[in-house]
């Protein structure tokens, strides 16, 4: 059996989430077992009892027969190229890059070209002078495999991606929730600030499509849709799917957000009342009568102009108040929330309640977001409220 029977191209489709078409094939290295199977060459090509001279021979052959079908493949899809980042450590001159010179070859417009970078352990210096060298012939960067490494910020940085794919392990973790899910959240945004584009691979059930949504993936790749196949497929196969699932995901996002608004304006109701009640001697044990338990209201506290807590936290738990003197004294001016509200009021356009953003109560280990509010002209008051993870 020669080296093109014996390793061989498969094409995963990725997916748009707003168009719902294919837009796009990763290429993935196949082989056959001993009964004929088709399997993943991952391994082979892993193995460090085969030379890496040889198994660098085997990734151009694949690569190559890669480039060849899609050459035949008509349209603006893309098709993605798996290097390894190591391997590019092997080249004796960044310039001389087999995969160019086979897009050279085969007329292929380099546009539609992307190439995957995967294995964290590369020289980041030279990783960063071959990114830019792809990137004047044209060629697209997407960083493989995100999260499977300690190094892959430093990777990020080097080379600044145009497409980030979330490492399957994490994506799978986050789907679950946890700090993985933060995390995909986290590069979700990364993604956007920076213009690199976010492909969620790993997609393999409803959920796991749902999950990727709330993150703001704008691609989709698994087994939801299709395994990698021989050959190409219509750009609209999965159109009616996607849809579905928009559909369901918006559905729920609505009930979701009104549950949020109603929960919001019952909390926020109740720091009116607060307010009302703090502009004079107030009673705990009569706090203790409204309806704090549903809106999630923590503690509350009071700041002067300056930021200094000039009350104790008045914390709330299990339908009892009691006082907690131990942050009198300390200086949250520093926080968003509180130099945004009096930002706000300087610029005359206070509307009430400043929020902030979510984050981990380092005293109860819930998750809470602080609300802030004008109490008079020389006070201000702080509640943390509890939030759904």
């Amino acid at each position: 059996m020669n080296d093109k029977q014996l390793l061989f191209p498969y094409f995963q489709p990725i997916l748009s989430v707003a168009s719902g078409k294919i837009i796009g094939y990763e290429a993935q290295a196949r082989q056959y077992d001993a009964k004929g199977k088709v399997i993943s060459a991952g391994r082979l090509f892993a193995s460090p009892k085969i030379d890496a001279k040889q198994r660098t021979d085997w990734d151009r052959l694949v690569r190559r027969q890669a480039l060849e079908k899609f050459a035949e493949l008509n349209g603006g899809s893309f098709l993605a190229l798996n290097i390894s980042a190591a391997w590019i450590d092997n080249l004796q001159h960044l310039k001389a890059s087999p995969t160019l010179k086979m897009l050279e070859e085969l007329a292929i417009d380099r546009q539609r070209i992307i190439i995957e970078i995967n294995d964290a352990n590369a020289d980041i210096a030279k990783l960063r002078e071959i990114v830019k060298h792809y990137r004047k012939q044209g060629l697209r960067v997407a960083l493989d495999d995100f999260g499977a490494g300690a190094s892959q910020f430093e990777r990020v940085l080097a080379i600044h991606p145009d497409i980030i794919k979330i490492d399957l392990r994490l994506y799978r973790k986050a789907s679950k929730g946890g700090v993985a899910s933060d995390i995909v959240h986290m590069l979700t945004r990364l993604g956007a600030r920076t213009g690199c584009q976010i492909i969620c691979e790993g997609v393999e059930s409803d959920d796991d499509f749902l999950f990727g949504l709330t993150c703001g993936a704008q691609y989709m790749q698994g087994y939801l849709f299709s395994a990698a196949e021989p050959e190409f497929k219509p750009e609209t196969l999965y159109e009616l799917h996607i849809a579905s699932l928009r559909g369901k995901f918006f559905r729920q996002s609505v009930a979701r957000v009104e549950k949020s608004i109603a929960a919001a304006n019952n909390t926020y109701a109740l720091m009116y009342r607060l307010k009302e009640a703090l502009q004079g001697d107030f009673n705990l044990n009569e706090l203790a009568k409204w309806n704090f338990t549903q809106s999630n209201i923590a503690r509350f506290y009071m700041c002067d102009n300056q930021g200094k807590q000039i009350s104790p936290n008045f914390n709330f738990t299990e339908n009892c108040w009691f006082t907690d003197p131990r942050k009198i004294g300390f200086n949250w001016s520093w926080r968003p929330y509180f130099y945004e509200l009096l930002a706000l009021e300087q610029c005359e356009e206070a509307h009430g309640i400043v929020t902030s953003e979510r984050y981990r109560d380092f005293d109860t280990d819930l998750f809470c977001k602080t609300l802030a509010l004008r109490l008079d002209a020389e006070r201000i008051l702080l509640a943390d409220i509890v939030v759904d993870y």
